[in-house]
C-alpha cells in the first residue's frame, strides 16, 4: 500500500501531554484517528479502520506556549493575529482610535461569539497563538518545519495531506528542503492565502502577489469547506500558481474545520483513493 504522510493542524498539544511528553506517542495516537476518519470516508462510514497514513508529522510541541486563554488574555502577537484574521471576516474595526489591543481583542471575541457562536471563539483561542508562534519566526518555526521535513524524508510518501496550520508548515518545509518530492499535496482548510496574517509572511515570500507550488510537488489539490473561517480565501489558485484543483465542500456548518470531517468527505476520498487501492 502506498504511504501517505499527514501534517496536523492547530490545537493538538494535548496529544503530547497524553503521551507523557512523547512526540512519537502523540503522532501514533493521531495516526490511528486519521486512519479511522479516512476509512469512514472511503468505505461509506463503515466500521473499522484501514492503514492509509504511514505517519502524522507532529510539531505542536514546538509551538506550545501555555493553555488556551480568552482573547483578551492572549499575548500581543496573538491579539494582532486575531485582529487581522477578524478583518478577513468583516470584523468591527470602526472607531478603534485610542482603543487598547486588549480592548479590541475583547470586542472582537464578543463579535465572534454573537456572529458565529462559541465554537468560533474556541477556534480563535487555538488558531491565533499558534499562528503567531509559528510565523513569529525563530526556533519554533524552524523546529516545526524541520519536524515535518524529517518525516517526509524518512517515509518518502507519494502523498502529503496537510490540514489547517499544517498546510503552512508543510508548504514551507517542502520549499525549504527542495530534495523532498511528492506526487500529490492535499491541503485541507488551509489559511495559506490569508492576507495580512499568513500570505505576506510566508517563506519564500510571494513574488508580485503570487505564491507558487513547491518545486518537489507534482500536483496540488486544495479542499475547503464553504464555511471554514480559517480557509480564507477558499480558492488558493487566486493567489498561488500551481494549484491543480480548488475543491469546495460542505462538511458541517458548525464543525467547519476539523480534520475528522475533511477526511470523511467525498472530495478527499476522490483524490486519495487512487493512492490507497
Amino acid at each position: 500500500m502506498t504511504s501517505i504522510v499527514g501534517v496536523h493542524g492547530i490545537g493538538k498539544y494535548h496529544y503530547f501531554e497524553e503521551a507523557g511528553g512523547s512526540a512519537a506517542g502523540a503522532a501514533g495516537a493521531m495516526r490511528a484517528k486519521w486512519n479511522a476518519y479516512l476509512h469512514e470516508g472511503l468505505a461509506g462510514r463503515a466500521a473499522g479502520a484501514g492503514d492509509y497514513f504511514a505517519e502524522i508529522a507532529y510539531y505542536a510541541h514546538h509551538l506550545h506556549s501555555g493553555p488556551p486563554t480568552p482573547p483578551r488574555q492572549m499575548g500581543a502577537p496573538a491579539k494582532l493575529v486575531l485582529a487581522d484574521w477578524a478583518a478577513q471576516l468583516g470584523g468591527p474595526f470602526r472607531d478603534v482610535a485610542g482603543e487598547s489591543l486588549t480592548g479590541l481583542a475583547h470586542r472582537l471575541a464578543e463579535w465572534l461569539l454573537t456572529r458565529m457562536g462559541p465554537e468560533a471563539v474556541r477556534f480563535a483561542q487555538d488558531f491565533c497563538p499558534e499562528v503567531a508562534a509559528y510565523l513569529g519566526g525563530g526556533d519554533p518555526r524552524v523546529r516545526a518545519r524541520d519536524a515535518v521535513a524529517e518525516v517526509v524524508r524518512r517515509r518518502r510518501p507519494r502523498v502529503v495531506v496537510a490540514h489547517s496550520l499544517g498546510s503552512v508548515v508543510a508548504y514551507e518545509a517542502l520549499w525549504a528542503h527542495p530534495d523532498l518530492s511528492v506526487d500529490l499535496l492535499v491541503t485541507l482548510g488551509s489559511p495559506l492565502g490569508m492576507r495580512d496574517v499568513v500570505f505576506e509572511r510566508l517563506a519564500p515570500l510571494p513574488v508580485r502577489g503570487r505564491g507558487a507550488r513547491p518545486p518537489g510537488v507534482r500536483h496540488w489539490v486544495n479542499i475547503a469547506d464553504k464555511d471554514d473561517i480559517a480557509a480564507i480565501p477558499a480558492v488558493l489558485s487566486s493567489c498561488f500558481d500551481g494549484v491543480d484543483r480548488d475543491v469546495s465542500c460542505d462538511i458541517d456548518w458548525l464543525d467547519f474545520h476539523t480534520v475528522r470531517n475533511y477526511l470523511r468527505c467525498p472530495s478527499a476520498g476522490e483524490y486519495l483513493k487512487p493512492y490507497v487501492t
